[in-house]
């Protein structure tokens, strides 16, 4: 973490995994404030698909979707919004090697998205607005009524 007293940004490459796939992928390119929560994250990823915020979620860390090597809030499973908005992403990355972070969104549904960032961090911009998305390619994800949205 930066010890100067702004914060610095990840850029976190965000893709659809899991089964839900299908051979059709979407992606992501965003940047986020270190200091910001997985709780944080977990509303920016919701806004960036256009979810309904309507289910439980939870992020794990491991070399694929199926693996779990660390799961992020303690030994409860999924854990709740209090404690997603303790976790700073300053805190859990870098992850160990070899792992992704991964966000499941709705049990019943299992949106995963798969999550990766460059050890690197830079300096935030003070004229930007963050979380800020820079690029995503392929059809978005549709949470009902099908499985994509025209991105």
């Amino acid at each position: 973490m930066n010890t100067g007293q702004m914060p610095e940004v990840l850029t976190l490459h965000i893709a659809l995994s899991g089964w839900r796939t299908g051979g059709q992928p979407w992606s992501a390119v965003m940047e986020i404030p270190e200091d910001a929560t997985l709780g944080e994250l977990h509303h920016t990823i919701q806004k960036l698909v256009k979810f309904d915020d309507d289910h439980l979620f939870e992020f794990y860390a491991g070399r694929n979707w199926r693996q779990r090597k660390v799961e992020f809030g303690g030994p409860e499973s999924p854990f709740d919004a209090s404690e997603a908005d303790d976790i700073k992403l300053a805190n859990v990355f870098p992850l160990p090697k070899s792992c992704k972070l991964y966000y499941h969104f709705d049990f019943g549904d299992d949106w995963v998205f798969e999550i990766k960032s460059p050890i690197r961090r830079k300096p935030m911009n003070r004229r930007a607005k963050y979380p800020r998305f820079i690029e995503e390619s392929g059809r978005r994800p549709r949470q009902y009524g099908g499985d994509r949205d025209e991105g």
